[in-house]
């Protein structure tokens, strides 16, 4: 009886220690970092709300060489305000932020040609440089999802963009915007035989260092 109890009080760190190895392998890969830094070439359209001091903002990027194909970006139903306070104009996409009802939600989003996406939510300030006659901007985009092979794709991206004032006033405002980040996607853990795998891995290793085990005590006593 003190044979097995010894036996089995040793075995137990022997346990944890063959399991511990299969759960860090899992949490290893649990996700795959992307960065990314890409110059969009961009449009800005501002629209006046009627009887509001908000416009409604819209963007688009392109960029044939961008990072895994994302040649695309679109940020849709943007709203802007002057500050009062700092003359900058602030960027949200939630109306409700500027005291308006009934109005969507905006978002962002990057694609291609293919099924791959990243969706997005924003925010931005932007101030007015009149000795160099440019709109500077700068903001951060959340990732919050994605499609393709970044479904459940997570990350910050930091950008900053600037738009020249000596454009025709009617007109998008073009310029150029500086996106710097990165973002994750998660990955399968270990499927099931995986997980049977290492499970029998670890009784095969238990097994055998048991009977090594009992074999040394027996030639003790």
């Amino acid at each position: 009886m003190a044979l097995q109890l010894y036996s089995r009080v040793c075995l137990v760190p022997l346990v944890f220690s063959l399991l511990s190895v299969g759960t860090s392998t899992a949490k290893a890969i649990a996700q795959t970092t992307f960065p990314f830094d890409v110059v969009y070439n961009i449009n800005v359209t501002l629209t006046p709300i009627p009887s509001t001091d908000v416009s409604k903002a819209f963007v688009s990027g392109f960029n044939p060489d961008a990072d895994y194909g994302l040649t695309n970006f679109l940020s849709i139903d943007n709203y802007s305000r002057v500050d009062p306070d700092t003359g900058n104009l602030v960027f949200v996409q939630d109306p409700a932020k500027f005291g308006l009802q009934g109005l969507p939600i905006g978002r962002d989003e990057f694609f291609g040609s293919g099924d791959d996406k990243l969706f997005a939510s924003s925010n931005a300030t932007a101030s007015f440089d009149f000795p160099n006659r440019q709109l500077v901007g700068s903001g951060t985009i959340t990732i919050t999802g994605g499609a393709g092979k970044f479904s459940g794709a997570t990350g910050i991206f930091n950008f900053n963009e600037t738009e020249s004032l000596d454009q025709e006033p009617t007109a998008p405002l073009k310029g150029k915007a500086f996106l710097s980040g990165s973002f994750q996607i998660p990955q399968k853990v270990p499927e099931p035989r995986t997980k049977a795998m290492i499970f029998g891995i670890c009784v095969i290793g238990i097994g055998l260092m048991s009977r090594r085990l009992n074999f040394k005590l027996l030639g003790e006593l």
